[in-house]
């Protein structure tokens, strides 16, 4: 094979496909694998939107090593705060906490669905923003330099962190 287009999921995020396709000279259409581990932490993504000088929420910059510093970390940034998975997505790892005695609770919870479905406990926390909107922009970019912007899309319709509805272009 010249060339291998994982599709969307599993193998579309999986660092080790870009790896491998690396080694065996196969062109992967997608990202790199370096880029596929940077964007599969969320810790690790956000330091890097910092570093571009894009907005972030307020939060941690990494995960949770105490109790006593994401009680810390809430305090300052204000309840309500979710915990969430660094590794992974699907809105799986993800727990809101409105007060500190639900803290412990949601970090111990969020730190075992995290280790169960991702095979990594890191955890952090961050401001939860109540009823945000969900708007992604699709962007395609090839080895010579060449980015477009394709479209834009609205996904704000979700239970429990899952998109239920994808609307094209946003109306935002």
């Amino acid at each position: 094979a010249d060339a291998i287009h994982p599709g969307y999921g599993f193998l579309a995020e999986n660092s080790l496909l870009g790896e491998e396709c690396d080694k065996h000279g196969i062109k992967l259409i997608g990202p790199s694998g370096r880029v596929i581990e940077e964007m599969g932490s969320k810790i690790t993504s956000k330091k890097l939107m910092k570093k571009a000088g894009v907005p972030v929420i307020p939060g941690a910059s990494k995960g949770i090593e105490t109790v006593d510093e994401a009680i810390k970390m809430a305090r300052s940034i204000g309840y309500p705060v979710i915990i969430k998975a660094s590794a992974g997505g699907g809105g799986i790892g993800m727990r809101t906490v409105y007060e500190e005695d639900e803290l412990v609770r949601a970090i111990e919870s969020t730190k075992s669905v995290a280790a169960s479905a991702f095979g990594d406990a890191t955890v952090y926390v961050e401001k939860y923003i109540e009823e945000p909107r969900h708007i992604e922009f699709q962007i395609l970019a090839d080895e010579h330099g060449n980015t477009i912007h394709v479209a834009d899309r609205e996904c704000s319709i979700q239970r429990r962190h899952q998109k239920l509805i994808e609307e094209a272009p946003s109306p935002a």
